[in-house]
């Protein structure tokens, strides 16, 4: 496994796109991070904010990010030694440190899709109920055990139905959907949120958000989707190099979410064009900024990861049954 991991590694390092690294700064040595990132993430906009801005040099971090087509090859950089950190989410840690692979987590975003859809005489503009779903078919961005697609099915037995039998869900990568909702072939899509905007901007409503399905099961706070994910060997030896990260990140995000200038020079990078879907883009953006303690998310990521157990199994979360709680990097 982990010699199909390395060529899998390699390959995707000889595709890459490697940024310039940012001059040190004169106030303190410049200490190197090695990145994996996708070209078109919410991480990609928040680095190129902190690099505009000179936070970078500020905070004394030489980052080096390598621009890769998908999230799965951003995981075999970290596995294969070939990038210090990641974007990745709390569930995948959990599952490979039940494998025996020490990775940790810590918050980036709460930024959540929803399931769109277009309000016509054969589908409801929404709000909807779990029964609304029966009979539809459903795009799912992100594959069958994706989180957001579990999530969906937990709430939806709450209510008396099953999605897996009473509905008809397809599942592919988000533009497909996006493209396939808009033409009438899709009743619906679940998608991730920068697409989600993209819908909504071309009329397209928020069905079921998933904010409210988190609620509903059982989540005090909005649950965090996304955070930065590298080794416990790393942590241990580079504790003060990620807590200036984490800060310098801290800064680009406040930038995005409040300065007008900072959100219109990553706006070519969103691949979102006009001022209105560019505005809900930004308000999806600013509402997953995290405002919650770590120890907050932390525990409402074990309550939904008991769901999610119930739900996916195993084969989602591995033969834990609790979320370990070394998943969540404690500085």
């Amino acid at each position: 496994m982990r010699s199909v991991s390395r060529r899998l590694f390699l390959a995707a390092s000889a595709a890459a796109l490697t940024l310039p690294s940012a001059e040190p700064s004169s106030a303190r040595p410049a200490e190197k991070l090695r990145l994996a990132i996708q070209a078109t993430g919410s991480f990609a906009w928040e680095l190129a904010t902190a690099r505009a801005y000179g936070l970078d040099r500020k905070a004394g971090i030489d980052f080096e990010a390598t621009r890769l087509a998908t999230t799965a090859a951003g995981k075999v950089a970290l596995i294969g030694g070939g990038a210090d950190l990641i974007l990745s989410d709390w569930l995948w840690v959990a599952r490979e440190r039940g494998l025996g692979t020490p990775l940790v987590f810590y918050p980036h975003s709460t930024a959540l899709g929803a399931v769109m859809a277009k309000g016509t005489a054969k589908v409801p503009a929404g709000p909807w109920k779990a029964a609304d779903l029966v009979g539809k078919k459903i795009g799912v961005a992100g594959g069958s055990l994706d989180k957001s697609w579990l999530l969906l099915q937990a709430w939806a037995l709450k209510q008396g139905v099953d999605l897996k039998t009473r509905a008809e869900p397809v599942f592919g990568a988000p533009p497909l959907l996006a493209e396939k909702l808009a033409q009438g072939e899709l009743d619906a899509a679940l998608e991730f949120f920068t697409f989600a905007a993209r819908l909504e901007g071309n009329g397209f409503v928020r069905a079921i958000d998933m904010a409210e399905v988190e609620r509903d099961l059982g989540a005090q706070h909005p649950l965090i989707v996304t955070g930065y994910v590298f080794t416990q060997d790393f942590a241990a030896k580079n504790a003060d190099r990620l807590k200036r990260f984490f800060a310098m990140m801290t800064e680009a995000k406040k930038l995005l979410a409040d300065n007008d200038e900072a959100f219109a020079r990553i706006a070519p990078m969103t691949g979102v064009s006009g001022p209105k879907t560019l505005a809900i883009l930004r308000r999806y953006y600013r509402q997953g900024v995290p405002t919650a303690t770590p120890a907050q998310y932390e525990a409402d990521a074990a309550a939904i990861f008991k769901v999610l157990a119930e739900v996916g199994g195993p084969q989602l979360v591995g033969p834990a049954t609790e979320l370990d709680p070394g998943v969540f990097y404690r500085p």
